[in-house]
């Protein structure tokens, strides 16, 4: 073989294994279902927090932790984790995006997000009427 065609081939080599590396370690946004397929391996579930479980804040061997129970956009429910304190407005989030992974049975977030709450709700903006004379 020629040099120079070891050395294409060492570059196709290297750029086939970035591409791949590259596309398992992107972020995939699952169901929890996707994610109890694959424990220990992170992923971004987007859903809705279920209103009708509690949302637990304690303190569990020195660490603030939360537990609450969201459902995923594909019509699957778990609970979640997650290490630190609950966001402002929790609550009264549209939407969670968490990322993390399942540790055993249950799925630890090891980030929230939320989307923020509509400000203004249709029907609650009336209009004002100055009178100029």
């Amino acid at each position: 073989m020629k040099r120079t065609q070891v050395i294409a081939l060492v570059f196709v080599v290297i750029a086939l294994g970035a591409i791949i590396s590259t596309v398992y370690n992107a972020d995939t946004y699952a169901s929890f279902a996707d994610a109890r397929e694959h424990p220990g391996r992170d992923f971004r579930i987007i859903g809705e927090l279920m209103h009708d479980h509690p949302i637990e804040e304690k303190v569990v061997d020195n660490t603030l932790t939360l537990r609450f129970r969201m459902g995923d956009s594909q019509g699957g429910s778990d609970e979640v984790l997650y290490f630190g304190p609950k966001p402002q407005d929790f609550e009264l989030s549209d939407e969670v995006v968490l990322i993390g992974q399942y540790q055993g049975e249950q799925f630890v977030a090891s980030s929230l997000l939320l989307k923020c709450p509509s400000k203004y709700k249709p029907g609650e903006i009336g209009q004002t009427e100055y009178g100029f004379d």
